[in-house]
């Protein structure tokens, strides 16, 4: 099982998550490929060797290239992200830590969160840091992520509303649920899209873990503290011993009432509240009616929010739920340059052997159109060369 851990000693911000990223592995010109198919424009990210009590790391600083005078709507952010050229998976998480933030802000200014107009997180640099993150979290592809002790800091942090004590009031509610502590340091440690970003990837907090750790990533702040270096640091490993597998759930229902167009809008809620999968097959139901079966698979700690949107999203009556033990291969993906370009591998493992290895749809497809070549043609080439 392939784990992230997030060791937040000295809290965490996007740009310090961006560097870590890097530093980890995280192959640079595709990040930078896929943050421009957002379209905007005005930004420059900056990534250079930096250190911190004489720790080497990475660091990564957005730079607005001109100032922007707009004040976005969560609504305005979502279509940002939607009609941009990002991967399904990157707009689902992208999304998903955004609606962190915003929930917290709604609570705190008492407004629905449609109303909710962010100032520091809806800027530029901000939509950088957190779709970057959603998009170096599915590069890794892990399996788990698990959060330290999350160092909050001290003092107080200049916002839009005035001078406020740390945690900043939207910190203080998303970090709900995890394990944290305060006036480590005696700045910020931990900024609103930091804590949206472990809120939104962890799998557990403060937890003791057990793990064959394969590399370690940097990211360094943009503080420089005398007694705690400002640094975020990421390990990537694997359990120690071989995964026999998770317990998961299937939950089904059958709907013959629905409006066929919300399959679409339900099924990504599902994904975004953390299904595993979502799927629809043809059935025939009682007087010959032709009828759609919805199945979601999801972890079980996620059963009841996403039997709640079901209920609540969809016309259905009941849901079957099926407890299972899941067994999946160790996946693990290499950028390599091949003849007709560079493209992402996906391989899996049972155990140390492996077992299949095949590019990356989406890589294939750009190769296709870039070249003018069926898209068969470029899958059979770039896998005969990396059997060759």
């Amino acid at each position: 099982m392939k784990i992230l851990y997030y060791d937040c000693f000295s809290g965490i911000s996007g740009d310090m998550n961006l560097g870590a990223m890097i530093d980890l592995g995280v192959d640079k010109e595709y990040l930078l490929n896929q943050l421009n198919s957002l379209g905007l424009e005005g930004w420059e990210l900056i990534l250079e060797k930096d250190q911190r009590h004489g720790i080497s790391g990475t660091k990564a600083t957005v730079k607005q290239t001109r100032h922007e005078h707009i004040h976005r709507h969560l609504s305005d952010i979502e279509k940002i992200i939607d009609e941009s050229g990002l991967k399904t998976e990157d707009k689902l998480l992208s999304k998903k830590i955004f609606a962190k933030v915003a929930l917290a802000e709604a609570k705190v200014h008492d407004v629905p969160v449609e109303k909710i107009h962010f100032h520091e997180v809806g800027a530029v640099d901000s939509i950088i840091d957190i779709v970057g993150a959603a998009i170096c979290h599915n590069f890794l592809d892990v399996d788990e992520v698990h959060v330290s002790n999350v160092e909050l800091g001290g003092g107080t942090v200049k916002c839009a509303h005035g001078c406020l004590p740390v945690p900043a009031p939207a910190t203080a509610e998303i970090i709900r649920g995890m394990v944290v502590s305060k006036d480590g340091v005696d700045f910020e440690a931990t900024t609103p899209t930091g804590a949206a970003i472990v809120a939104a990837l962890g799998d557990s907090y403060g937890m003791p873990i057990s793990m064959k750790i394969e590399r370690c990533g940097y990211g360094i702040g943009q503080k420089d503290h005398p007694d705690r270096p400002n640094i975020l640091r990421l390990f990537l490993g694997e359990s120690e011993k071989p995964s026999s597998g998770h317990d998961a759930v299937l939950m089904e229902c059958n709907i013959d009432d629905m409006n066929p167009e919300w399959y679409g809008y339900v099924s990504e809620l599902l994904f975004e509240a953390g299904a595993s999968d979502v799927y629809c097959s043809n059935i025939m139901m009682k007087k010959g009616r032709p009828s759609t079966l919805l199945s979601v698979i999801c972890p079980l700690e996620k059963e009841k929010s996403l039997k709640e949107i079901l209920f609540v999203e969809t016309t259905t009556l009941g849901i079957r739920v099926f407890p299972f033990k899941k067994e999946t291969l160790t996946r693990k993906f290499e950028k390599v340059d091949t003849p007709l370009g560079s493209v992402t591998i996906k391989r899996s493992f049972l155990g140390d052997r492996l077992v299949t290895e095949k590019p990356e749809y989406e890589d294939c497809g750009k190769i296709a159109k870039e070249k003018g070549l069926p898209l068969k043609t470029v899958y059979d080439k770039i896998l005969s060369y990396i059997k060759r």
